[in-house]
């Protein structure tokens, strides 16, 4: 069979078409090119902003008028510049693999300071057309300025090195697709589950008439089938939220095969009527997906703020989760309930690793300035890592998920019969250090004790979020924990002691990380 393929003509476009015709000349069909110019590609002011460009689909459009008429075949698409409704008479045949959905930024080398987020400097000017883009790296770092920046992926580079911008954002897809020359910028991936891409970021889709049932055939053979089932989702949650590119929404779904050996779906929105306003996050986890775009839906536009007490104290910099929660005009109030006391080092064992479980070990540990030499260091999480970082050192080995045991085993492993240095919290549990086969070569270092203050929290908090089990031991010697309010606990020993007051499961929500983000997620999604 002779298919015509259309295609725009960007370097992108035309990488997506001869990847769609290698696939269908290894199924013995032949193939031409047809390229069309579509309104977003006339659009040639490199500073323009989408939004500016009024209807939907700029960069569909023709193509699908050139599907209808016959002038092409089938009409090569990223899918996430597709209307989540199609022209009568067109269908989306099917979907290619993902590639990484992740968004990144590519920095000039003397913008780059590793020690603040995404590695941007301080007051960076960042160039991005994209309303997602701007609404979340806004959210994290409202110090830098946003400009608008449109072109293809070469020119936008070309536009980070002559123009007065510290840093341009593209799509992991295009850069690993096209691989063009960045060796004199720094590239920051962020992480997809963190700064949420756009529906169907890094997915191809093959657009035919609805009538070409050979077609039709064609490409459901070369489908991806656990990328349709997602992106699908992920399109379905943008139609019910009436969003469109112009609109600052990101949406990523992942699944995993749970132990029932059932599917369960991870939907994950970042939403925000504009580009400037503080973006709401919402994540929810269903096996059955038939209603998981409307409960989201649902939560994001009947949001109602209410009163969180957060149990640490509000630092005057980068907290994202109190300003966040305040930028939607919640009530939030900050309290440390108990007191960290330095436990000063009389003699620093050696042993061949020293391993870094928390973010107040770490800061305790270092405050001392101890000699380590040459040990080798690991670390829970990212978070962790970037205080040891900030101290001079690296970290060679660092968690990857949230599953302490899981994390024990596999450090365990990397150790081997070496010995291990573990900073701890006085009369804290030992998880961790229970992973080990040669307990023998696990010294504790108790670092730092937790002393409660005490505190009485004011009225009654609608949410109460505990980020450790010291805070929830505090709270719980001069309060109690109401039927009415919602508890969002950090760790798995705060999670087993709520088990044992015997709170309703649906009362409080479990993060396995201490990160801003995810408490900021579970609390809109909570309410």
């Amino acid at each position: 069979m002779h298919i015509k393929i259309g295609t725009r003509g960007s370097q992108l476009a035309l990488w997506q078409a001869n990847f769609t015709k290698d696939k269908l000349e290894k199924l013995k069909h032949t193939t031409e090119i047809i390229i069309i110019e579509t309104q977003g590609d006339k659009t040639q002011q490199w500073n323009t902003s989408f939004d500016k460009i009024e209807g939907k689909g700029f960069f569909t459009k023709e193509l699908e008028e050139a599907l209808l008429n016959g002038t092409i075949d089938v009409a090569v698409h990223s899918l996430k510049d597709l209307p989540t409704e199609q022209p009568e008479g067109l269908i989306i045949a099917g979907v290619s693999e993902r590639e990484n959905p992740s968004d990144c930024l590519i920095i000039k080398e003397d913008s780059v300071d590793k020690s603040l987020k995404f590695s941007l400097k301080q007051n960076a000017i960042v160039g991005t057309s994209s309303a997602r883009r701007k609404s979340q790296l806004l959210a994290f770092r409202p110090d830098i300025t946003v400009t608008d920046l449109r072109g293809n992926v070469p020119t936008r580079i070309q536009k980070l090195q002559t123009e007065q911008l510290d840093a341009i954002m593209l799509a992991s897809a295009g850069i690993e697709r096209l691989k063009p020359n960045l060796m004199d910028f720094h590239v920051e991936e962020l992480n997809p589950n963190e700064f949420i891409p756009a529906p169907a970021q890094g997915v191809i889709a093959w657009q035919v008439a609805e009538n070409s049932y050979d077609l039709i055939d064609i490409f459901e053979s070369i489908c991806d089938v656990d990328v349709l089932i997602n992106v699908n989702l992920e399109r379905r949650l943008l139609n019910t939220l009436e969003g469109g590119c112009q609109m600052p929404i990101g949406i990523y779904c992942t699944s995993e095969v749970n132990d029932k050996e059932r599917k369960d779906f991870y939907l994950t929105c970042s939403y925000a009527n504009a580009w400037n306003e503080q973006p709401i996050q919402i994540a929810l986890k269903a096996t059955n997906t038939a209603s998981l775009p409307d409960k989201i839906t649902k939560q994001i536009k009947n949001l109602i703020p209410q009163s969180v007490f957060i149990s640490r104290d509000k630092l005057e910099t980068n907290d994202f989760l109190a300003q966040w929660l305040e930028n939607l005009k919640f009530d939030v109030e900050c309290k440390s309930l108990i007191e960290r006391k330095k436990l000063t080092i009389k003699q620093l064992p050696k042993t061949d690793w020293i391993f870094f479980s928390n973010v107040y070990a770490t800061q305790f540990f270092f405050m001392q300035k101890p000699d380590i030499g040459k040990t080798k260091i690991g670390c829970m999480n990212k978070e962790v890592s970037k205080i040891i970082r900030k101290e001079g050192y690296s970290s060679e080995f660092i968690g990857q998920n949230a599953d302490i045991k899981l994390i024990g085993k596999q450090f365990a492993a990397c150790v081997g019969t070496g010995t291990v240095l573990i900073p701890i919290e006085r009369d804290s549990t030992r998880m961790f250090q229970w992973q080990f086969a040669h307990p023998q070569n696990v010294f504790d270092l108790p670092i730092f004790a937790s002393v409660p203050q005490g505190y009485q929290i004011k009225n009654a908090p609608s949410v109460l979020v505990f980020i450790d089990l010291a805070n929830l031991t505090a709270h719980l010697a001069t309060n109690k924990i109401l039927p009415n309010q919602k508890i969002i606990v950090v760790g798995v020993d705060i999670s087993k002691m709520l088990y044992k007051l015997k709170i309703p499961l649906d009362q409080y929500y479990h993060v396995p990380n201490s990160v801003d983000i995810e408490v900021f997620r579970a609390i809109l999604s909570i309410i």
